[in-house]
């Protein structure tokens, strides 16, 4: 029996956000969800690279014995893709992504998974999380320490353990499924499954409706829950060829991944081919003034001309802006800058620019917290000290709250427990439980806050 995938896309840049760092694609042999992670330019340049890397596995069909490896094999190289463009960048130190990707061989389906997106299976009417969330408060379910119900109310639910961020130790999870004709998938990020409650995101697959206009009601119904995220969904049925027209085999990319152009080359003709055309199309008529030399890539003329846009915020020239008649509108710029670093030995949340320009400071402490340095993972304690610019006070004040959700885990897990003390005399009372230590990457070892 011959099957294929009947799919789309969709991606909303969400009621909270000004940018859209979530990434989706959808062909013929592979559904991916990245939702990117790590401030201004960083987030949206860490989904679109892995969304990019994955997308050359579309492009044929792949034996179910040795598809789960490529799709391994893949993760890693967007992983190691992410560390590399760090490196040659460092300012993009931070970014991260997750990724929930399902790669068909066959008859049957791989699932890869890390971060808190998700994957969802809608078969005979009942619907079913396929992926468990790489997050803080899941490490607290899977111990017994909390409820479903009250991890959506933790103060600490947006926390993740595990994304890809560039590290050895960023590992997927991998799992092989049989498809089935009638099955319905859905990948999205927690832009959707944050806001949306599991049995309305059920009422909503179920309705039999083509699965374009599914995405497009699961989106609807996150903006109408506040959309305080981007919001990215991708919804697939199974289907069996053979009867009636066969689905669409053009390749929709969505989101942050739409306006970056993916650094590896495809061969033509494959689908991720057409998808890199797809992207190039919408580039051009999204930025008009952008001339192609008929690469899909921009031309010497255009590099060029983006490199000018970008120099003037070098430092000598932004010193001349600032003393020049023009200084007072780049401050005004630079006052809806945000980024957080490190205070003394505390993390804070800082207004301006996150480079001072010669003498000048060009930076001040917005909002003040309690969280030492020092007790974070050595990983970002040195992000921290390096400074983790953000899109907006909001994202700034998220990663505060992520970071001290990390915080905490590195106590726990460095902390030993007391040892019991007998008391003759007292008379026995409940004592606190201790705090549990997460699953995941947060262990004593990545902990100290030496980076």
């Amino acid at each position: 029996m011959a099957i294929a995938l009947n799919y789309a896309a969709r991606s909303d840049v969400g009621l909270g956000r000004t940018t859209n760092q979530d990434s989706g694609y959808a062909g013929p042999h592979l559904l991916v969800v990245a939702d990117g992670m790590g401030g201004h330019a960083g987030g949206d340049v860490a989904s679109s690279l892995a969304v990019g890397e994955l997308s050359v596995l579309d492009g044929e069909s792949h034996g179910s014995d040795d598809a789960a490896q490529h799709l391994h094999d893949a993760i890693e190289a967007a992983n190691e893709q992410l560390r590399r463009r760090v490196d040659s960048e460092p300012d993009l130190a931070g970014m991260g992504t997750t990724v929930t990707a399902v790669l068909r061989a066959g008859s049957r389906l791989v699932l890869a998974h890390i971060g808190d997106s998700r994957g969802y299976l809608l078969r005979d009417g009942r619907l079913t999380q396929l992926t468990k969330d790489h997050s803080y408060v899941q490490s607290l379910i899977d111990e017994g320490r909390i409820s479903p119900e009250e991890a959506e109310r933790h103060p600490q639910r947006s926390v993740i353990m595990r994304v890809l961020t560039g590290r050895d130790d960023d590992e997927a999870d991998v799992s092989v499924r049989e498809a089935r004709p009638g099955d319905r998938y859905l990948l999205c990020s927690d832009g959707l499954s944050g806001v949306v409650s599991h049995d309305t995101i059920a009422e909503t697959l179920a309705a039999g409706l083509e699965p374009d206009t599914t995405c497009q009601r699961l989106v609807e119904l996150a903006l109408r829950g506040g959309g305080p995220d981007n919001i990215t969904c991708l919804v697939a049925d199974v289907v069996e060829l053979g009867g009636g027209s066969a689905p669409s085999t053009t390749p929709q990319v969505v989101g942050a991944a739409a306006f970056h152009r993916p650094r590896r080359s495809s061969a033509a003709g494959t689908p991720a081919a057409r998808a890199a055309a797809l992207r190039a199309a919408q580039d051009e008529s999204d930025d008009s003034e952008d001339d192609h030399d008929g690469t899909g890539r921009p031309s010497l003329t255009d590099r060029e001309r983006r490199r000018r846009r970008l120099r003037w915020v070098a430092g000598p020239l932004l010193l001349v802006l600032l003393v020049a008649a023009g200084g007072f509108a780049v401050w005004r710029w630079s006052q809806q800058q945000y980024f957080v670093g490190a205070d003394g030995g505390t993390v804070a949340i800082y207004q301006g620019l996150s480079q001072d320009v010669g003498p000048l400071r060009t930076s001040h402490v917005l909002e003040s917290t309690t969280i030492e340095v020092a007790d974070l993972p050595t990983t970002w304690a040195g992000r921290v000290r390096a400074r983790v610019t953000s899109s907006s006070l909001a994202d700034a004040r998220q990663l505060v709250t992520n970071l001290e959700g990390f915080a905490a885990a590195c106590r726990a897990a460095t902390t030993p427990a007391p040892a019991p003390t007998a008391s003759p005399t007292a008379s026995p009372t409940a004592t606190a439980s201790p705090t549990p230590t997460p699953t995941g990457t947060v262990t004593p070892e990545d902990c100290g806050g030496v980076g």
